[in-house]
């Protein structure tokens, strides 16, 4: 009975001997080469907690969005990433743990025995429990091995959060590109119809004889311009919904798509940004490229444990006997236990350059961690020097547009009045018309400015 509860016993024991060891360095974060703090942002708010739905005010948009993320092919490969990394990380695990087997067997045998050659022939039926070759993580090898493989795992959650988060960015910019390509193309429209007015009363002006042939030809260059842009930018919006539509993952409803650019600006919240540049290392980027480095710093302990001895068991127990009748009824409890211990004497160098190798990694990946919250601090500082003056140049281009119109309007009157020559007239409908365009591209840079400051900041996705 004692020899029967030897076996597990030992290798209790043993368990609680190994796993308790880890050769790995103790982790210590980089410190991050960044400013103390962000330029332009004030208090302790985070974008982090600033939900998605409450980001986006436009209900349209919220309906493409949540399509996008449930369609979205580019996120479902990163969610397929996150169950292939997860089941890694248990096949890592499970190999710290015995392979216990149950096996039945029958060995036939016939040999010679006596003078003669005589020949005699058996047989051996036995059925057992054992493990076989099970490594005892004396120095923690296997649990460093799977320490790597959880954050491997955790950087791919991370990657497929920030997969979410630029999916969401990308879907609500492409449809501000889509409504600010309709608002131009609503411009070039209107401009066409005004300078084809303009067209006809140059006609009438050069029968009358009050203007030249020359003035026909002025104003059909603006009509032509905008026509050339009328047709540039029917193709743009064919364009934009194709884009619009792949990151969708679908077909995007008529009713969903914008027509214009809202005047009020109101289509996303204002992003909150902290004073504190430390909120950058909440960004998903950022936060897999630190568990790639304690993947790194776990491989370390992993090739220390190499230079070390080894120790593995081989055990069994269970019943033999040569009848089969009386397998289970006679006194034939078998049991078998093979310690091994290997100390590496001779490798080559192999072991000195496999930890070689795991420090020039972590190595590596200190500098891509760096780099990675050097990009975000540079992505947040200038999406937030953007938000420092856009809505001064909102109100100038507002502004522009305004004196643009009013300064059309008074070159045509003074025309129309023979006051005044058609070349003002022209310069002045050339100078609203980009007015115009100009306004839109400074609406979509203010809106814009607002998606990108969520990305940068790690956005919330709740």
């Amino acid at each position: 009975m004692k020899r029967t509860i030897l076996v597990p016993a030992l290798a209790a024991g043993l368990v609680l001997w190994g796993g308790c060891t880890s050769m790995a360095p103790a982790y210590q974060r980089p410190a991050a080469p960044v400013p103390a703090t962000l330029p332009g942002g004030s208090g302790t708010a985070t974008a982090t907690l600033l939900p998605w739905h409450a980001f986006v005010r436009e209900p349209r948009l919220q309906h493409i969005l949540e399509q996008a993320l449930a369609q979205s092919r580019d996120l479902r490969r990163s969610i397929l990433q996150i169950e292939a990394a997860r089941a890694q990380y248990r096949i890592q695990r499970a190999q710290a743990l015995p392979s216990v087997d149950a096996v039945a067997q029958i060995a036939g045998s016939r040999s010679i025995v006596g003078t003669g050659n005589a020949t005699s022939t058996g047989a051996l039926y036995s059925a057992q429990v054992g493990l076989a070759a099970w490594e005892i993580d004396v120095f923690g090898r296997l649990r460093s091995l799977s320490d790597a493989k959880l954050q491997a795992y955790l950087s791919t959650v991370e990657a497929a959060r920030g997969a979410r988060i630029s999916l969401i960015a990308e879907t609500a910019s492409a449809y501000l590109t889509l409504a600010a390509d309709r608002s131009r193309l609503g411009i070039a429209q209107r401009t066409m119809e005004v300078t084809r007015q303009t067209m006809d009363l140059t006609e009438q002006l050069v029968t009358g004889g009050a203007a030249g042939r020359g003035d026909y030809w002025q104003a059909a260059t603006v009509y032509q311009q905008a026509r050339a842009d009328v047709a540039l930018l029917t193709a743009a919006i064919g364009q934009d919904r194709n884009a619009l539509d792949l990151l969708a993952g679908g077909h995007v409803d008529d009713a969903l798509l914008p027509e214009v650019l809202p005047v009020q600006l109101d289509w996303f919240a204002d992003v909150p940004v902290g004073l504190s540049s430390a909120v950058l290392l909440d960004r998903p980027d950022v936060l897999a490229a630190e568990h790639d480095l304690i993947a790194a710093n776990a491989n370390i302990g992993a090739a220390r444990a190499q230079f070390f001895p080894s120790l593995t068991l081989t055990a069994s127990g269970g019943l033999a006997s040569t009848a089969l009748t009386a397998l289970f009824t006679g006194p034939a409890a078998v049991w078998t236990l093979v310690p091994t211990l290997a100390v590496p004497l001779f490798r080559g160098g192999a072991n000195r350059a496999n930890l070689e190798l795991a420090e020039a990694q972590k190595r590596q990946l200190v500098a891509s961690y760096e780099l990675a919250i050097q990009t975000a601090f540079r992505e947040t500082a200038d999406a937030l020097a953007t938000r420092g003056t856009i809505e001064e140049q909102l109100a100038a281009q507002a502004a522009l547009v305004d004196a643009a119109t009013k300064g059309y309007e008074v070159a045509q009157a003074r025309y129309k009045a023979g006051v005044d020559t058609f070349l003002t007239t022209l310069v002045s409908q050339r100078a609203l018309y980009t007015a115009q365009n100009s306004l839109v591209a400074t609406q979509l840079a203010a809106l814009g400015n607002r998606v990108t400051l969520y990305r940068v900041l790690g956005g919330g996705l709740q």
